[in-house]
């Protein structure tokens, strides 16, 4: 959808999930009624003012002339801006951005949710320079400039992930992670993202991407570190956590609709996972 101006703004009738693939865009700012999700690595950049997302239960403020980088699959919203000046967006699909083998550290805290900021906003001018070349590019469809625009957003990310170490951060390490068979890997997220509110065991993962569920739970926990039991029940406490902080709906009743089917169970692992009680967590993190 596009304003006058030609931005575009966010459609809150867009189904979830659906991928916006490859993209340079400038977008307008706009409150959204519902949460955002893509399977697509999300870039912002803006010109002025702030942008303040709910991403699952976390209300992040996004500053301008900053770039910011995030996994776009985890649920995020807009809830308050401060600026309806325009906004650069850039998508990237998972499995693209996961064979440009990035600083391992780097893929390891977009792949858990993290919102990875520059440092400072003294690239402000250098990446608006880039953005606005890319966004004539596209506009051209020029396919051989579209491949050299791939060309250096790879880089950019690349030296972006090298400029965003931390003290927090472990040093960075080339080829200490591999993502196998990334195909399988990006459709076992789907699968579960839109299946996780359901009675999922491994068998239904592996059967959905055409894998035996012991090897599509190697290649997954290869990839994330942890099993496909464990990421969905990881999946389901982030839809609890969020459900808690913007809905007075009744603890056993987001329980269940976030797929457990057992209260025991359920209090059990969310206090394992957030070292609380729902109710304790819902009485802190509560945002209206």
């Amino acid at each position: 959808m596009l304003d006058s101006e030609n931005f575009k703004i966010f459609d809150n009738n867009r189904p979830e999930l659906t991928p916006y693939g490859f993209t340079v865009e400038k977008w307008t700012p706009k409150l959204m009624s519902k949460p955002d999700r893509h399977n697509e690595i999300e870039i912002n950049l803006l010109a002025g003012g702030s942008i303040t997302y709910l991403i699952n239960d976390r209300k992040i403020m996004v500053t301008s002339e900053r770039l910011v980088v995030f996994w776009a699959l985890v649920p995020h919203q807009i809830i308050h801006f401060d600026n309806d000046a325009p906004y650069y967006v850039c998508t990237i699909p998972f499995a693209q951005f996961m064979n440009w083998h990035l600083p391992a550290t780097f893929v390891d805290h977009i792949l858990k949710g993290d919102i990875v900021n520059a440092t400072n906003t003294k690239d402000y001018q250098y990446d608006k320079y880039l953005i606005e070349n890319w966004l004539e590019d596209v506009s051209a469809g020029d396919l051989k400039r579209i491949d050299v625009l791939a060309m250096e957003l790879r880089a950019r990310l690349h030296r972006f992930a090298l400029n965003s170490t931390s003290a927090e951060w472990d040093e960075f390490k080339e080829g200490d992670h591999e993502f196998p068979p990334i195909d399988f890997v990006e459709k076992m997220i789907i699968f579960i993202a839109r299946n996780y509110k359901r009675p999922i065991k491994n068998e239904d993962i592996g059967k959905a991407v055409g894998l035996h569920p012991d090897y599509a739970n190697a290649i997954f926990k290869k990839s994330f570190g942890i099993t496909l039991n464990q990421y969905v029940l990881q999946q389901r406490i982030l839809h609890v956590q969020r459900q808690l902080s913007v809905s007075d709906e009744g603890i056993t009743a987001i329980a269940y609709e976030a797929g457990f089917n057992s209260l025991s169970r359920f209090n059990a692992a969310f206090r394992e996972n957030c070292n609380c009680s729902p109710r304790e967590y819902r009485k802190k993190h509560h945002s209206y």
